[in-house]
């Protein structure tokens, strides 16, 4: 609007000598005008002259049609004059390019020439180019280049969008006549974008410098007006993305924060393309249309139905994916296939016809698998059915404008000034509801994880008491214990329970199925079974009877264990139930196979006795000892247990050195010396179990 405005200010002068009565003053002369030679003589006062021509132009491509001397008299005339939109009278409307001014079809490169002679008070002149270019040039003064938009390399020509730009005259054409001549190239792919394609599509402008980089500011103002909406949107992508990834890190487990995290990134990078384009030449027109067209909107919408399809949870996930991916896959290659390079030279011009419907059908298919998608989880989770609902739709309306262009509905507004598309908008709104969605969601879950932490420290706390921290005072037998449980509740456990003969008591060592709280749970069952079987009887294989029994009675609870009873006169009566072997005085205890606590009702366990000797030594251990596993995979095993043990070492080294070769599994070590009559141990006497 701007410019339009300073175009009028310029125009005015013309506008009103016309109009001036016969008895006025002389009007003062025209800013520019063309003479019968086809010079056009332009008077530069304070303005900036649209140089309207004609202008001689010509197809093809030739260095020597920059030179001054050259003779343009056959080529054709085109009038550059700007006339206003009918749409819109307040603004001027675009030129017609070549392909509607009798060359039809045409791409590649072509030429425009115009002599000029300038009166400009020896002061410097500038050239503005027009900010519609179809689509790359570089403009000549008297033969001289002053400048170019795109890069050209031979016959090879990189566009860009078209920017405003201005290009100063050299000294020698500050005044006189001077030749401007201005190389143009269209790509074979622009000719298919409309039917009045090609060359300028406005008037260069020629002035004195200040004015013309007035002129040029405008222009960039106009630019942002036009793209600054993308800024915000932008700016609300990036934050909407360090939330979800900021969440996705603090929740990992939490599936749809990262995909959320995807999306905004995935469209931030395709709004940066895009604005990038809009005030840099940093990205050409080929790589504008890859990068944001065939990469990032086909991948920006699949990301879009994984997203949801996390965030309610639904069941066969990975059958969504593997409908998601090709349709993304085909999407983005029927994009590339109707856009340039490839529409138009590698892809024949008739192959529209099929390719386009196509391509319709697979995008469509793409934001129904959106609905089913939301529609799935409305019916799971209700409660999120309306703002989800609504978040849902925004999105689909984003990432579907040229669709709903097709049914006459409008997708461009503007808001204080800025042009702002239907498709920002539905990104703001979307992610705004989604981002309190996303709150919601991670409060809740705090408020879980904090129930989660009470109740597994209620639960430590049960287990602290039900495993001793202070082992209890029996004659005779002394006692060292090691308990390192692999988190923050154990699913090992341990009781050292005296009898009412002095000297005598029983010991039990087990280890449940699982981790976690639901083993810490089972654990406090067993040992208070394990408590109430010992008020009933001291025989191991019945209290181990008893206590399968009522493990049998529950799903999924089953556990190793072995009960030993010591009595007053050193007589070891034991009893297991699949748990590891006991070692006495270095060397493992052969005992009889049984089946762990919980797997039926009814087993009958046996009992084995062997006496002590003053002096002997009993060495009690979980799997999670020899399950202890280093940072590549190798085992601390049986062979560092039993060498451990066989010389001598204590329950405090072992679950020690286990622990520090990489614990992955609780950890127990139980440690029991009888006392007895003091006398000398004899550590090459054979143990002898005796079955009964």
């Amino acid at each position: 609007m701007r410019r339009v405005a300073l175009l009028g200010l310029i125009l005015l002068p013309l506008l009103t000598s016309a109009q001036t009565p016969s008895n006025a003053p002389a009007p003062a002369p025209s800013p520019t005008a063309t003479t019968a030679d086809g010079v056009e003589h332009v008077h530069l006062g304070q303005s900036v002259t649209p140089l309207v021509g004609p202008w001689k132009f010509h197809t093809g491509d030739n260095p020597a049609w920059a030179q001054p001397g050259f003779d343009d008299s056959a080529w054709t005339s085109l009038d550059m004059t700007a006339e206003a939109d009918p749409s819109d009278p307040s603004q001027l409307a675009l030129l017609p390019g070549w392909t509607a001014r009798g060359f039809p079809g045409y791409s590649g490169f072509a030429w425009y020439r115009l002599q000029v002679d300038v009166d400009s008070k020896d002061r410097s002149l500038s050239l503005k180019m027009p900010d519609q270019v179809d689509d790359a040039y570089q403009v000549f003064v008297n033969g001289v280049k002053i400048g170019e938009l795109g890069k050209f390399n031979g016959r090879k020509v990189t566009g860009y969008e078209t920017l405003p730009r201005y290009f100063p005259l050299p000294r020698n054409g500050t005044g006189g006549t001077v030749t401007i001549a201005v190389r143009l190239w269209m790509d074979p792919a622009t000719r298919f974008l409309g039917p009045d394609v090609g060359g300028l599509r406005d008037p260069p402008m020629l002035g004195y410098t200040p004015d013309v980089a007035g002129l040029v500011h405008l222009g960039f103002d106009d630019v942002a007006h036009a793209v600054g909406s993308g800024f915000l949107e932008s700016l609300i992508l990036l934050m909407a993305f360090l939330m979800a990834a900021a969440l996705y890190w603090l929740e990992p487990e939490e599936s749809a924060y990262l995909w959320l995290a995807l999306v905004c990134l995935v469209t931030l990078l395709g709004n940066s393309i895009l604005l990038l384009a809009s005030f840099r030449t940093t990205i050409g027109q080929t790589g504008v249309v890859i990068l944001s067209k065939v990469i990032a909107t086909p991948v920006r919408i699949g990301l879009w139905v994984l997203f949801w399809a996390y965030w309610f949870r639904l069941p066969r996930i990975h059958r969504i994916q593997w409908v998601t991916w090709p349709l993304v896959a085909l999407l983005a290659t029927g994009t590339a296939m109707t856009s340039a390079p490839l529409f138009g030279q590698v892809i024949p011009v008739k192959a529209a016809g099929i390719l386009i419907p196509v391509l319709l059908v697979v995008k469509l298919g793409l934001g129904l698998l959106l609905w089913v998608v939301a529609i799935q989880g409305f019916t799971r989770r209700k409660a999120e059915g309306g703002m989800a609902g609504a978040a849902v739709l925004l999105a689909f309306v984003a990432n579907f404008q040229h669709e709903l262009r097709l049914i006459h509905l409008t997708v461009t507004t503007t808001l204080f000034g800025f042009a702002v598309s239907m498709g920002t908008l539905s990104t703001i709104l979307s992610l705004l509801i989604i981002s309190v969605m996303l709150l919601r969601r991670f409060m809740y879950s705090q408020r879980l994880q904090e129930q989660w932490k009470l109740e597994i420290e209620q639960a430590r706390s049960v287990q602290q008491v039900l495993i001793p921290d202070k082992l209890p005072v029996v004659k005779g037998l002394q006692v060292e214990s090691e308990y390192h449980p692999a988190r923050e509740v154990g699913g090992d456990f341990f009781q050292i329970v005296p009898l009412a003969e002095p000297g005598s008591a029983i010991i039990v060592v087990g280890d449940v199925t699982g981790k976690g709280l639901q083993a810490g749970m089972l654990v406090a069952l067993i040992v208070g079974a394990i408590r109430t079987a010992i008020q009933q009887t001291t025989d191991p294989a019945q209290i181990l009877a008893i206590v399968n029994n009522q493990l049998a009675e529950r799903e999924h609870s089953s556990a190793t264990c072995i009960v030993l009873r010591i009595s007053q006169s050193g007589t070891l009566t034991l009893s297991h139930a699949g748990h590891l072997p006991p070692y006495l005085n270095g060397k493992e205890l052969p005992i009889e196979g049984a089946l762990p606590l919980g797997m039926m009702r009814g087993v009958e366990f046996s009992d084995q006795s062997l006496q002590l000797h003053a002096g002997d030594e009993l060495i009690l251990a979980s799997d999670g000892v020899a399950e202890a596993q280093d940072s590549r995979g190798n085992l601390f095993g049986f062979d560092r247990v039993n060498e451990m043990v066989s010389r001598r070492a204590s329950a405090e080294e072992i679950a020690t050195a286990a622990q520090e070769f990489g614990q992955a599994d609780d950890i127990t070590v139980l440690q029991l010396r009888w006392q007895g009559h003091a006398a000398a141990v004899d550590y090459a006497r054979e143990p002898q179990l005796t079955a009964h």
